[in-house]
């Protein structure tokens, strides 16, 4: 922690001059050593705390390059939460982990259950049915299917069957299930492994075809972050593999959604204007977000007192369209077509300094937990639930997560299918 306080102080002075090179070298190397401290400790390539720190102190560090015209000095408020974030989620993880936590390096206790391998060849096959009917009855009513379509930059957008979209995005979690099937040993049938195979094709195809670069991305990380938590040695080479295999795929999907290279180069305003498309699109992907942060910091007239971040519960619910002024708050950004932001978005929405500071502890205390139960885990669904979280601490610099409801209705999805699992034999957790 030392470190950090070290280099965040440097990087705010480096940047107070105008010294914006030298302002993210400090928070990269920060961001280095605060991953690699948890990784020596642990042995865990996705351990919370270090996929936490690495990516929200990575990204404030890209952020903080400045490369683009849309970005600005932060205001020093905006400072002081980017680093209570980092410090209130750290901290609040090593006091639990000093009271209550093991003190041996990660190991997995392993539960391969021949008992799981049924019930999960039913989860995977159930929820891949569900999951394509609810796509093809999108597709039926909305009389078009994305990735057919030419010429419109926001056809996924307008893809979307309020309630039912949840359940076709659902797909998202089946590569990770089929990955739980294999590693639980597979079935002995040759057919049964067949038509488990054939539906993470499914899952695949579903976001293509939606052209969701997003949902694929996800899907694709959260099979290898489920197999990381499920294994007791991975090569970090695998995270190489992903990405390196997810490339033509997302350059493919931004093609198939009439997102040319002039298009998105106006949108981003680089400073470099020939800054290659594959470079300066992930860079304002991460950035900017973090200056969409500041935008609501300087912008906000007032607190909203925990209705932004109930969202979850005003969608899933239907209030939001009982009573429309629970969700009417504007959305504080740079540029309307970069609405991406950061996970402490709301908590600085609702309750200011104060509210991203008990955020972070409390995000920081429901990790620690889970790493600590990633030693014993006993139900394959559990390294399900591990891998989401591990996605959502790695991408803190894109989203609200936890004011997304399809988040929680991807933690829904998993409870009921660990329950199914539990009551088949298997433990709860």
């Amino acid at each position: 922690m030392i470190v950090y306080l070290i280099c965040y102080a440097a990087s705010w002075i480096f940047a107070r001059f105008g010294l914006y090179y030298l302002s993210g070298a400090a928070l990269f190397l920060a961001a280095g050593y605060l991953y690699a401290y948890d990784y020596r400790r642990s042995g865990n390539l996705i351990h919370l705390r270090g996929l936490f720190s690495c990516f929200w102190v990575g990204g404030q560090g890209a952020a903080c390059l400045k490369l683009s015209k849309l970005q600005t000095d932060w205001v020093l408020q905006t400072w002081i939460c980017f680093f209570l974030a980092l410090v209130g989620f750290w901290i609040t993880f090593e006091v639990l982990d000093r009271l209550m936590g093991g003190n041996e390096r990660f190991t997995m206790n392993r539960y391969r259950q021949r008992s799981t391998v049924r019930p999960l060849f039913f989860c995977i096959v159930g929820l891949t049915v569900i999951s394509a009917a609810a796509f093809v009855t999108e597709a039926a009513v909305l009389g078009f299917i994305p990735v057919l379509v030419r010429g419109v930059p926001h056809a996924y957008s307008a893809f979307h069957m309020t309630g039912l979209h949840y359940v076709t995005v659902s797909c998202v979690l089946i590569p990770a299930m089929t990955v739980l099937y294999f590693e639980q040993g597979g079935s002995r049938s040759g057919r049964k492994n067949g038509l488990i195979m054939l539906c993470a094709l499914v899952s695949i195809a579903i976001p293509i075809l939606c052209v969701s670069r997003f949902q694929l991305v996800f899907a694709v990380i959260l099979a290898v972050f489920t197999f990381c938590a499920s294994q007791k040695n991975v090569s970090p080479w695998l995270f190489v593999v992903a990405v390196v295999a997810l490339i033509p795929c997302y350059v493919l999907l931004t093609v198939a959604r009439s997102h040319d290279v002039t298009y998105l180069n106006g949108i981003f305003e680089m400073k470099n204007s020939r800054m290659p498309i594959f470079v300066s699109q992930p860079y304002i992907y991460i950035a900017n977000n973090y200056e969409n942060f500041d935008c609501l910091v300087k912008a906000l007239p007032a607190h909203t007192w925990g209705i932004r971040m109930l969202f979850p519960v005003w969608a899933l619910t239907g209030l939001k369209f009982l009573y429309p002024y629970l969700v009417s708050f504007p959305i504080y950004v740079d540029k309307t077509e970069l609405t991406t932001v950061t996970l402490i978005y709301d908590a600085y929405y609702d309750f200011g300094i104060i509210g991203v500071l008990v955020f972070a502890c409390i995000l920081g205390a429901v990790c620690f937990f889970l790493v600590e139960k990633l030693r014993e885990m006993k139900n394959p669904m559990g390294y399900l639930f591990y891998g989401q979280m591990a996605i959502y601490m790695m991408l803190s610099f894109f989203t609200t997560w936890f004011s997304n409801p399809t988040t929680w209705f991807y933690f829904l999805v998993t409870a009921v299918l660990t329950f199914y699992l539990s009551r088949e034999g298997s433990h709860f957790f």
